[in-house]
């Protein structure tokens, strides 16, 4: 009954009145139709062009498939037959607004969302000419060289580098660094002696690692030739765990609500932690 209704509003006919006042013969609302609008007439050609600048049916049928609805799905959500959806969505009919709105609330939308203008899809190459060769920063001899592949980007999440370390010599230093979020690195050739806080690990072409960053990390070439890595850097700063006070196993359990000297309790305020770079101290709050 609802399907059939559905459809009956979906195809009802419509009456345009010229201007000379005599009534067209009714016909289905199509992107075809003569569109009177505050007795302004607007003819097909115009109609046409709106509704195909606005993609309305794309936009149904990525909502849709977005979900993994059938049309005979969406259609007993809406009230409209599968068929009717599949001509709207390939554009060969025009919805009115009731079931333009009954769409809408099915995917939780609001009517403006199939009128306003799309965003633009990001999409950035970076050319390997465009890039700038950069060198290890806050050192008088650089072990290593990067090249950003990502500056064109606006308010990028990340932050991707191409980088060549070179085979170090006796004199150079190799100094460790911090920063908030978290790095990924992907080693292409040579091997890379990566170093993360108390760890040490020789990366082979193809080895991947993924970090902490807020951990003081360095990178060093372990082999006679040069190596070269991807690495990318996430600007998302680590959210801290609280520490709770649990009762240790076999305890009773008045060991549990129990006020132990040294507990640390997620209210309680955390003194700053300082870590040791290169002989000086680096507070982190």
């Amino acid at each position: 009954m609802a399907d059939a209704l559905g459809e009956a509003q979906a195809m009802q006919p419509v009456t345009i009145q010229r201007k000379d006042g005599a009534a067209k013969q009714p016909k289905l609302e199509t992107a075809a139709s003569l569109l009177t609008m505050n007795g302004t007439e607007v003819d097909g050609a115009t109609a046409e062009s709106f509704i195909t600048e606005k993609r309305i049916g794309e936009r149904i049928k990525r909502l849709r498939l977005k979900r993994s609805m059938g049309l005979v799905e969406l259609g007993k959500h809406t009230g409209l037959s599968a068929s009717f959806l599949s001509q709207l969505e390939t554009g060969r009919v025009v919805p009115t607004l009731r079931n333009l709105a009954r769409i809408a609330m099915v995917f939780n939308k609001d009517l403006s969302f199939f009128f306003e203008s799309e965003p633009v899809s990001l999409f950035r190459v970076h050319r390997k000419h465009d890039r700038v060769r950069l060198p290890q920063t806050g050192v008088d001899d650089p072990t290593y060289f990067f090249e950003s592949i990502g500056f064109m980007v606006p308010d990028r999440q990340l932050d991707p580098y191409y980088a060549e370390f070179l085979p170090v010599k006796k004199t150079q230093e190799i100094r460790p660094h911090v920063h908030p979020g978290f790095e990924f690195l992907y080693v292409l050739d040579g091997e890379l002696e990566v170093r993360h806080g108390d760890r040490l690990q020789v990366l082979n072409p193809g080895d991947g690692v993924y970090f902490d960053a807020s951990t003081p990390h360095s990178y060093r070439c372990a082999g006679k030739t040069p190596s070269t890595a991807i690495i990318v850097t996430m600007h998302q700063p680590s959210v801290a765990q609280p520490a709770y006070n649990l009762r240790p196993l076999g305890a009773p359990m008045g060991v549990r609500g129990s006020a132990k000297q040294g507990a640390v309790h997620p209210s309680a305020p955390v003194s700053s932690v300082r870590a040791v770079v290169n002989g000086s101290a680096v507070q982190k709050v």
